[in-house]
């Protein structure tokens, strides 16, 4: 995959600045399909920042079929104390319906599989939710382990900020 083309017609390539109103299209489509649209209030300005400013935050890159974006994983790079290295967090994968069964998920992972490999990062991680049984199976397929016994957590909105109250002055 050395010009980012595959033998099936995938084309993948790192997202460019002009790709983003595209990405946060992408980025809707996905919350769509979750049915957590209500909860996406990421603009383009955000995007652009986080991706392609003075301090990138996540990378993405783009998948697409016969010229037309058909996809996008956005990742970014995790860190392992038990295993004293980094790894890649794949924080969205999505594939436009019109364009699923054509390998474009597939060939996403696993160019991030052989950017851990080519880095030797020692894993590949991601979060799946428990009702996407197609994308779970799909995951599987390509080796996943699920990993039930680690739940997610987060903190948003009033309880961070009530948290935040509470951290101690920094010396």
């Amino acid at each position: 995959m050395t010009d980012g083309t595959h033998p099936t017609g995938v084309r993948l390539r790192p997202a460019q600045p002009h790709d983003v109103p595209e990405i946060l299209a992408l980025i809707r489509e996905l919350a769509d399909y979750e049915k957590l649209l209500h909860e996406v209030d990421a603009s383009e300005a955000d995007i652009a920042r986080d991706l392609f400013g003075d301090t990138p935050r996540a990378h993405c890159d783009i998948a697409q079929w016969n010229g037309e974006v058909a996809g996008f994983a956005l990742w970014f790079y995790n860190y392992s104390t038990f295993r004293g290295r980094a790894g890649i967090y794949l924080e969205d994968l999505f594939v436009r319906p019109a364009f699923r069964g054509n390998g474009l998920g597939k060939a996403l992972i696993a160019h991030l599989a052989a950017r851990c490999v080519e880095q030797s990062l020692p894993r590949l991680q991601w979060s799946v939710l428990d009702w996407n049984k197609p994308s779970i199976a799909f995951y599987q397929s390509l080796g996943a382990v699920l990993t039930p016994e680690w739940l997610g957590c987060r903190v948003t909105g009033d309880a961070m900020a009530a948290l935040a109250r509470t951290a101690p002055p920094v010396c």
